[in-house]
């Protein structure tokens, strides 16, 4: 009797976990894992495949700050520099109109769209989703990376806003 309701608790555990995966919305791609071309600060390459970083936004790769301080290239390779040749995970989600999958990464189990936030690199993207806004106000506290000097949000300057 108890192996059977042990049994029985695996399989609802199992269900729970597929279900929340996909009521997460995750792509039926799955996990890509390995090493990543890094193209700027919120988008990877990985096994072929584009990966956009959920939840936040870093400058344009061309993107100036302040008094041309080239922002958007160092936040480039601020990520460049991070992951290094380290492998990377990426679970993407579904896939934004270039369609790249929008996707949460880690680097030896870090969470790099939260790391590329906490080190002033990227913005929270709070028009998607708010799950980095204490990591963007503990950069902006600290006047870590984009904080450390004048910038323009990255959707402003995209806007022209410059």
């Amino acid at each position: 009797m108890l192996h059977m309701t042990l049994h029985m608790a695996k399989r609802v555990v199992l269900w729970g976990v597929l279900l929340s995966l996909m009521a997460y919305g995750q792509d039926t791609r799955g996990q890509d894992t390995g090493s990543v071309r890094v193209i700027d600060g919120d988008t990877l390459e990985l096994a072929g495949e584009k990966h956009r970083l959920h939840g936040i936004d870093a400058p344009e790769r061309t993107q100036t700050c302040g008094t041309g301080w080239a922002c958007g290239r160092a936040a480039t390779l601020a990520l460049r520099d991070f992951i290094g040749d380290r492998p990377v995970t990426c679970t993407g989600r579904k896939r934004d109109r270039y369609k790249r999958l929008i996707s949460i990464c880690f680097v030896m189990g870090e969470n790099i769209n939260a790391w590329m936030v906490l080190h002033g690199w990227a913005l929270a993207y709070r028009k998607y989703s708010v799950e980095y806004v204490a990591q963007e106000t503990q950069a902006q506290r600290a006047q870590r990376g984009l904080w450390s000097g004048s910038f323009i949000a990255p959707w402003m300057w995209r806007k022209g806003k410059r």
